[in-house]
């Protein structure tokens, strides 16, 4: 006994093509875990790794913080320019004339332009203010530890490319622990980018 309908439901495609849903390949780890220095973190941190790539997550986070403000104080120096330049209400109470629409544009781009160029500087100290505690407290692998670990999250082996790449910015940045320390945080390279800065203007 036939059904009505049953035409189309053998004509519908079930092949790979039309019912294998494909997905973005994964994002890499920013941090991936190394073997934790004291007994108190738990057998396992998680750590940038390198100074490199700490430096690189550290300038996307405030470009990305600094790209959100700016998008707000947008819309807050658009409703500010607007109310500081329209006329006042009293005006067409007493003088019927008509409103320069030309010199209220003037006036709304000139508000606009310093209200922008103030929130420039004030998203940038707060992107850093933002940035500056979880970056300086954050982990860094230290040096030759991809090569002995067992963690392969970062596929070490298969990015020589890469690292080859970061060399020269690692050996401006990093950090050299003591032997045996698996990782070292943020603030260790800052300092020693400081102490470097003070001897070279010593």
């Amino acid at each position: 006994m036939a059904f009505a309908g049953s035409a189309d439901d053998s004509a519908e495609d079930y092949s790979a093509a039309a019912t294998v849903v494909r997905f973005d390949p994964p994002l890499p780890l920013l941090r991936g875990p190394v073997p934790s220095p004291a007994s108190g973190d738990g057998p396992v941190v998680l750590a940038f790794r390198d100074a490199a790539s700490w430096r690189a997550a550290w300038e996307v986070a405030e470009a990305s913080l600094v790209s959100q403000c700016e998008a707000g104080a947008r819309s807050g120096c658009s409703i500010s320019a607007s109310r500081k330049c329209k006329p006042p209400w009293w005006k067409g109470l007493f003088v019927a004339a008509p409103t320069d629409y030309e010199e209220r544009e003037r006036c709304e781009e000139r508000e606009m332009a310093a209200c922008l160029e103030a929130a420039k500087e004030a998203c940038i100290k707060f992107a850093k203010e933002k940035c500056l505690g979880p970056f300086r407290d954050a982990r860094i692998a230290s040096e030759g530890l991809l090569e002995n670990t067992h963690f392969d999250i970062w596929g070490a082996a298969a990015d020589k490319s890469s690292s080859n790449s970061l060399c020269a910015l690692n050996n401006q940045q990093s950090f050299s622990p003591d032997p045996g320390v698996t990782n070292y945080t943020g603030s260790d390279v800052l300092d020693s980018l400081s102490s470097k800065e003070n001897n070279s203007s010593g």
